[in-house]
């Protein structure tokens, strides 16, 4: 039996047993949720169509399902937030940008569909930046997203909104979505673990090179029930894998699973940002703490280069300025001005160079591959830096850097492979410091093992954040 008056805070195992027991209910779970998040929410603006009379009506409906013991699984009644570019049925998708025209979607994009399958709650959508290309939660369309453990800093991004939400206590489940490390750098800022699984393992609606869909929770163990809800195909998805029986139960592991493992470890991007030295220090700690446990952990040489960044940022620019020229000019004057000035630095770009930025979309899968393939899993920082000041776009406040911190994260959206961001140490001023754990390509249920293993040598965690009293 579940005892604990802070129900916002018990993790989807937890809910799940307790509705089988019948010891808490979907609805007073919901009611707990919805009035923590309206404690929280004048202070982070997380989330988008929050609408507490629908949540309490799913919640209805899936208490009702639990009393006559015909449950969906185990997501059946436990509350869920849905980043607002992943289409639900009869909402507008602003895309975090004031520029796009509000048109009610037609249908639920699979990852949404999954989640309504299971019979999860759907409490709110959470919220990006523009066209989500900020690692930050401003936008031209939403209130200024902000993170929980220090309301003056981003969460991160572009999954701001999901990562503050899940940080604060918005229920235990969250889905946001990554082209360069948009789930794994908002839950390296706010402490949760997330997956960036192999592409095509969560399918998405519309798919894009490298672009991913993933759990954002507190813990492993819940990323792993939601992946059995979420990894199955979908037709919409180009890219979608096939079916797969993966035992992701069997992600409860033993701290005896990382015995022999041979694991990378990567200090520096060869890229961008210098990894600023808190979050080394918190790195190399982790990797000591790997080696403990019967790890051969083997320092790594950087496989990244400038060039390579340099050439998906200058691509992206381009694809970018494309979509601009495409609106009308009342339209386009509303996009973040960070945003215009980003994208309209591509005007002056060759053909030429569009095709050499492009070919280092490759280069850069080929330099990866080869990197990780000596090892079972590679560990490095999430990001150099830690969080910027909220109101910034980027941490180097600058359109024509705007890269700089995504030097290890982004590698791995270009190679398919998953990466996940697991909470590995607190910096001085007790903000949280994410590990990044990557792994061979479809090997989605051994990079949560070894984060599930980690989760239990890390040490003890500090105490979620609460909202503010005043």
């Amino acid at each position: 039996m579940v005892v604990n008056a802070r129900l916002y805070d018990l993790s989807a195992q937890e809910l799940g047993r307790a509705y089988r027991e019948r010891s808490l209910s979907p609805v007073e779970v919901v009611q707990a949720v919805l009035a923590h998040i309206a404690r929280w929410e004048p202070h982070l603006h997380a989330t988008y169509l929050l609408r507490p009379d629908a949540a309490l009506e799913q919640a209805r409906a899936s208490q009702a399902r639990w009393q006559r013991g015909e449950a969906r699984g185990p997501l059946d009644g436990v509350p869920v937030t849905i980043k607002e570019n992943i289409a639900t049925r009869g909402d507008p998708m602003p895309s975090g940008t004031a520029a796009v025209e509000l048109r009610a979607a037609a249908a639920d994009a699979p990852p949404a569909a999954r989640l309504r399958e299971a019979g999860a709650v759907i409490v709110s959508k959470t919220t990006m930046p523009d066209y989500g290309m900020l690692s930050s939660g401003l936008s031209s369309f939403h209130t200024l997203a902000r993170n929980p453990w220090d309301l003056r800093k981003t969460p991160g991004g572009s999954s701001a909104g999901a990562g503050a939400a899940a940080a604060a206590g918005y229920g235990p489940l969250h889905i946001g979505t990554d082209i360069g490390g948009s789930l794994r750098l908002p839950a390296a800022w706010c402490g949760i673990f997330t997956l960036k699984p192999s592409l095509g393992r969560i399918p998405i609606d519309p798919p894009y090179m490298g672009r991913a869909a993933g759990p954002m929770t507190r813990t492993v163990l819940d990323a792993a029930l939601m992946m059995q809800v979420l990894a199955q195909p979908d037709a919409r998805d180009s890219m979608s894998l096939p079916a797969q029986d993966i035992a992701w139960g069997s992600a409860e592991v033993a701290v005896d699973r990382l015995r022999g493992v041979r694991i990378g470890l990567l200090l520096d991007a060869g890229c961008g940002l210098a990894v600023e030295p808190e979050i080394r220090a918190a790195v190399a700690q982790a990797a000591r703490l790997f080696e403990q446990a019967g790890t051969i952990v083997e320092p790594m040489q950087p496989f990244m280069s400038q060039a390579m960044l340099d050439g998906m940022d200058h691509l992206w620019r381009m694809r970018s300025l494309t979509d601009l020229n495409a609106l009308p000019p009342a339209q386009r004057a509303r996009v973040l001005p960070y945003i215009l000035q980003w994208a309209e630095s591509a005007a002056a770009f060759s053909g030429e160079h569009v095709f050499r930025a492009f070919s280092q979309f490759h280069a850069t899968r080929a330099a990866t591959v080869a990197a990780c393939a000596k090892y079972d899993y590679v560990i490095s920082p999430v990001s150099p830096n830690m969080p910027a000041p909220a109101e910034d776009p980027s941490p180097t406040n600058d359109p024509l850097r705007p890269l700089e911190h995504i030097g290890f994260t982004v590698p791995y959206n270009m190679s398919e492979q998953p990466a996940a961001s697991i909470n590995c140490g607190y910096s001085e001023g007790g903000l949280p410091i994410g590990l990044q754990i990557a792994g061979q390509r479809f090997d989605d249920l051994g990079v949560l093992q070894i984060a599930r293993a980690f989760e239990l040598i890390r040490g003890p965690q500090r105490a979620w954040p609460e909202p503010p009293t005043v």
